[in-house]
């Protein structure tokens, strides 16, 4: 299943990332060009190992450290009320 933000998440993209805001509470995020990079792929595919592919494509990170981060992020994200 794809990455979905909440009705209540605005995002928008910077030169450094994207920012999110949590409409409910007022609280800003900012996901750094590696977080946005694996959110993009998230919300297109939904498929975890292909944004750890992206990643080890994009940067200098083995396959392990990878994974990791996008379990990692999607967790975060998840378990702040972000994304379902």
């Amino acid at each position: 299943m794809a990455l979905r933000f909440g009705a209540d998440v605005s995002t928008a993209e910077t030169g450094y990332g994207t920012v999110l805001l949590d409409q409910r509470n007022g609280q800003y995020w900012e996901l750094n060009p590696t977080a946005t990079l694996i959110v993009r792929v998230l919300m297109e595919s939904g498929d975890e190992a292909a944004a750890a592919d992206a990643l080890t494509g994009a940067y200098d990170i083995d396959r392990a450290a990878a994974e990791a981060d996008v379990a990692a992020l999607v967790a975060e994200l998840r378990a702040s009320g972000l994304a379902a």
